[in-house]
């Protein structure tokens, strides 16, 4: 019992670190890109996406270099994804008037999306089938596969450097950049201090409860270093900026999974998932990213109904995994 108490107040603390780390962030960005005149699009997609991805790339990087836990910074980036594809829109939706969605937004952004969630269950494949020592129950990531992923994202952010070339910038704002950019500095290292927290908690979770780090990777750690997402997109839904409250997500997820896993293969050398265990979970990823897609299509706007929906299926996923981890059903082999 102390010991969990102490893994729970690890993970509480470890979460509002982040989440401070995440606010003050979140304001430096938007203050930079009002500076140097970026379109709105390309401010939610790629500045604050990449910006506020910090955590779940944190979370790799601790779990591969620090403690050796390669699987478990997978589980937090793909659980990431599935939290912020259905959790941050419903809180976004039900925060604002109306959540609306551009045509631009759901065939570029969320359909790209889409493709970064097929890119990586390709290379989960080619681990298990191709690479040597690779069998279907343990997936071996190498560096020289990382190269799909890191030129897809490439061509994403081409994309939308073209799309951003006609922009004519307002008169930027007074700010000081040189501030701005420290205070920037200063928030990441905030930030991964909070994520060294959490993971540590959920390491100690897993072992006081018997349970492999991928399943607590993808709720604890998932759900905590979702946070700067949800405070940027829920904020630019509160002040009717749909645009960059779904850009953010969907440039968030594209960034994680494209960037964030290739960049743990690269300092690991090469890494081993339980194939197994990953393909149902990112099976349901893409069903999430799916029901994404329609919702977000249907009318070009998220309704509350639609938001409740949302939460409705990931508290689906919630049960789920936790019936898995106690073990009372075994759909997903290897957990």
């Amino acid at each position: 019992m102390p010991g969990l108490v102490a893994s729970l107040g690890l993970a509480a603390v470890a979460v509002a670190v982040v989440w401070v780390g995440s606010d003050r962030f979140a304001g430096s960005a938007e203050r930079l890109s009002k500076h140097y005149g970026l379109p709105v699009a390309v401010h939610g997609a790629i500045v604050v996406a990449v910006g506020s991805s910090f955590p779940e790339i944190s979370s790799i990087v601790i779990s591969t270099v620090v403690h050796d836990e390669f699987a478990l910074g997978v589980g937090a980036i793909v659980g990431s994804a599935i939290f912020n594809l259905l959790v941050i829109p419903a809180l976004s939706a039900l925060s604002s008037e109306t959540l609306g969605a551009t045509r631009s937004l759901v065939h570029k952004d969320a359909q790209f999306y889409v493709i970064s969630v097929l890119m990586l269950f390709v290379v989960f494949a080619l681990g298990a089938t191709y690479v040597p020592g690779g069998t279907n129950s343990a997936a071996i990531l190498t560096r020289e596969l990382t190269v799909l992923p890191l030129a897809t994202y490439g061509i994403y952010v081409f994309l939308h450097q073209q799309d951003a070339s006609d922009h004519v910038a307002p008169a930027s704002t007074a700010v000081s950049p040189r501030r701005e950019w420290a205070t920037l500095a200063v928030t990441l290292v905030l930030i991964a201090v909070g994520v060294e927290g959490l993971v540590r908690a959920a390491l100690s979770l897993g072992d006081l409860f018997g349970t492999p780090s991928f399943v607590w990777g993808l709720t604890v750690i998932a759900a905590g270093t979702s946070l700067p997402d949800a405070l940027v997109s829920v904020r630019a839904a509160r002040n009717d900026d749909s645009v960059t409250s779904l850009t953010n997500v969907l440039g968030s997820n594209t960034f994680n999974l494209l960037v964030a896993i290739p960049v743990g293969v690269l300092l690991a050398g090469s890494a081993t998932i339980n194939f197994l265990a990953a393909v149902p979970t990112m099976g349901f990823l893409a069903l999430a990213s799916l029901v994404f897609v329609v919702f977000a299509r249907t009318g070009l706007e998220l309704s509350d109904r639609e938001a409740y929906g949302f939460l409705l299926l990931y508290a689906v996923f919630l049960g789920w995994m936790t019936l898995e981890s106690v073990g009372l059903i075994e759909t997903v082999q290897g957990i």
